[in-house]
């Protein structure tokens, strides 16, 4: 599916992202995860991109 690049990418910026999430917060997690899988198939895969992805997908997990 991804290169092993992309792949470590994704879970950087994952990290990155949800960094100050709580840890019982894995549907957070997920959502945010999930944003991110589906910039990088639309072949998006810029960090400032992956970032602003997962970070809207952070707002908006939180917002609910």
């Amino acid at each position: 599916m991804f290169s092993t690049e992309v792949t470590a990418l994704l879970r950087r910026i994952l990290d990155d992202v949800c960094a100050d999430a709580s840890i019982g917060d894995s549907g957070i997690k997920a959502r945010v995860a999930s944003r991110l899988l589906e910039c990088a198939a639309k072949g998006d895969v810029s960090v400032e991109a992956l970032r602003a992805a997962g970070r809207c997908a952070l707002e908006e997990a939180r917002a609910t």
